[in-house]
């Protein structure tokens, strides 16, 4: 299995910044795509930042010019760097990764727990 955990999340003022990590553990075979997404109150969850299985990345409108997704592979960890916050960016941000375990066929999403971010004065 995969276990994802993510960190960094708090409260923030407006137009400050914020950097979310996620670590992935467990039986990986090969990890094929890792994204950020977030869900606020009442709301759905929406994609905000992912690699494609290509490597290259994909961000959403509301988010492009102020996050930045990056990675290293090295400690299978994605990071998100927000900066420019703003109120509307409260939520709870989750990642999920699309990855293969050893001794078992297929690949399969998983997700982690999700970090609270606050954006308020």
């Amino acid at each position: 299995q995969v276990q994802l955990v993510e960190s960094g999340g708090g409260l923030v003022q407006p137009g400050g910044s914020l950097r979310l990590s996620c670590e992935a553990s467990g039986t990986i075979s090969s990890i094929i795509r890792m994204s950020w997404y977030r869900q606020a109150p009442g709301k759905q969850r929406e994609l905000v930042a992912g690699f494609t299985s290509g490597g290259s990345t994909n961000y959403a409108d509301s988010v492009k010019g102020r996050f930045t997704i990056s990675r290293d592979n090295g400690k299978n960890t994605i990071y998100l760097q927000m900066n420019s916050l703003k109120p509307e960016d409260t939520a709870v941000y989750y990642c999920n990764a699309l990855a293969s375990v050893i001794s078992r066929s297929g690949s399969y999403l998983y997700w982690g727990q999700g970090t609270q971010v606050i954006v308020s004065s």
